[in-house]
């Protein structure tokens, strides 16, 4: 039986190993907060990823923005309470969404970014696709908590689109695309970063604490543990 006292949580998704790393990690963190097997309500809607490329592809984020409302209103219609999108990418179409959304929304960065400055870092690297590290969306998100962004070099933007979108994507998971996004990692650290976004929902199945040359700020899982709290009401 639903707990009335819990919200729902509509996902938008975009990306299949993204969306059900936040989705498993909503689950995992709810049984740790309300007991076993306990997590809130919780709802998913995806159209194609290739829906997405398609629209980025050809920089229209209007594209982009439709497709997102389209999830928002689907998930509306079923009930959710808020929602939440595991993919760091579309959130350049964000403000097109918020403005015609049925629902309130948390945004990724911002959470980021707010745990970020928790957590007393100050100069951040950015990883992600192509599309993401030549975007606003992180430095902008960052810039609002007096934090700076790192973007990486041309050529590690290009490693890193082309590992995100031909391997992690589809759940290819490759001992070389580790040690790729580590050495990206350790440039970013020679330029005096202090700690790394895993800007893409993908990033956390090859990379963490565990294997970073620098602190990681885990997007996939730091959005699933806010939706998490709004869900439950935690407001600390």
């Amino acid at each position: 039986m639903r707990n009335p006292t819990l919200q729902h949580i509509g996902i938008v998704a975009c990306s299949a190993e993204g969306a059900a790393l936040c989705y498993r990690s909503i689950c995992q963190a709810g049984s740790a907060r309300l007991g076993p097997h306990a997590h809130p309500e919780i709802s998913l809607h995806s159209h194609a990823l290739a829906d997405y490329v398609a629209c980025l592809e050809h920089d229209d984020l209007d594209g982009v923005a439709a497709l997102m409302l389209s999830s928002a209103r689907k998930l509306a219609a079923a009930g959710a309470d808020f929602l939440i999108c595991p993919d760091n990418t579309i959130h350049a179409a964000f403000a097109r969404v918020a403005a015609a959304s049925p629902l309130p929304w948390l945004h990724i960065a911002e959470e980021v970014a707010a745990a970020a400055a928790a957590r007393g870092f100050r100069r951040i690297g950015l990883t992600g696709t192509a599309w993401l590290t030549a975007s606003s969306v992180y430095p902008q998100a960052l810039a609002a908590r007096g934090l700076q962004a790192v973007v990486p070099s041309a050529p590690d933007r290009a490693l890193m689109g082309r590992i995100i979108m031909d391997e992690l994507v589809q759940g290819d998971l490759r001992p070389a695309s580790v040690r790729a996004f580590q050495d990206v990692i350790t440039r970013l650290q020679g330029q005096g970063c202090d700690a790394v976004v895993l800007g893409c929902t993908e990033i956390p199945l090859i990379i963490s604490d565990a294997n970073s040359p620098l602190p990681t700020l885990d997007s996939t899982r730091l959005l699933a543990q806010a939706a998490l709290a709004r869900a439950i009401g935690d407001t600390d």
